[in-house]
């Protein structure tokens, strides 16, 4: 039986991530800040709660010190949208004090400690591909950790250590049940979890859904700035519109 570590566990794709795998005989270990929601997910078989704060690398090396797992899926994550008209550095750090630092905090842990991890899973998101408007703070953390992602593949093949990026589209959660704008092809939460975990255990470097979003993104990435900083104003007028 593996063991396979999920920060984010206690809502969204990480909790949907962590009933699945259980459900599959994996030993799961579900981190997050809940504890409430933590001590549900325990009641579960194969289920182990952890609680600690991705954001706090004291929290993360207290909480892992000891840890040994074969998969760490590092999803936890947060987004909040900018307003030019009240640009707010803060606001740039929070988001990136999790997304980002929270990932790098947990890596370090895990590369640190006895644990005999084989794969990483970094969670990114397919807004990196785009200028979104207002997606300012979100966009950057996971352009960052796509690139964190790619970087370790690297340095960490000579280690046997498999360093997977997964970048998901919409997916019906807590976070994007937020959002007031129209999610394009936006897909329930238990399609993103098989195809992440598919993903997973096909030790794929790169995992994107839903294919058909996906596709649509990463080719009109590859267009010609001008371009692309057309189609993104197109959207924002759209958004303002409604």
């Amino acid at each position: 039986m593996k063991t396979i570590l999920i920060t984010g566990a206690t809502s969204g794709i990480g909790k949907a991530l962590a009933m699945l795998c259980a459900s599959k005989q994996y030993k799961v270990i579900a981190c997050g800040r809940n504890l409430k929601a933590l001590k549900e997910l325990g009641k579960h078989q194969n289920i182990t709660p952890l609680q600690f704060d991705v954001a706090s690398k004291q929290q993360v090396d207290e909480a892992l010190k000891n840890i040994s797992v074969d998969i760490a899926v590092l999803n936890a994550g947060v987004c909040e949208y900018v307003d030019v008209e009240e640009f707010n550095a803060d606001m740039f750090k929070r988001v990136f004090d999790v997304n980002f630092m929270g990932t790098v905090h947990c890596v370090a842990a895990l590369l640190n400690s006895p644990s005999s991890v084989q794969q990483i899973v970094i969670i990114d998101s397919l807004a990196r591909l785009l200028p979104f408007t207002r997606s300012q703070a979100y966009g950057a953390s996971k352009a960052a950790l796509h690139y964190l992602s790619k970087s370790l593949q690297v340095d960490l093949a000579p280690k046997n250590i498999l360093l997977q990026s997964a970048s998901p589209g919409f997916v019906e959660t807590p976070l994007t049940d937020k959002n007031d704008f129209e999610m394009p092809m936006k897909i329930s939460v238990d399609e993103a979890v098989r195809a992440l975990l598919a993903g997973i255990e096909q030790r794929r470097t790169s995992i994107y859904f839903p294919k058909k979003f996906s596709l649509i993104l990463r080719i009109l990435n590859l267009l010609p700035s001008s371009l692309k900083f057309r189609i993104s104003s197109k959207m924002k007028h759209k958004q303002d519109e409604q």
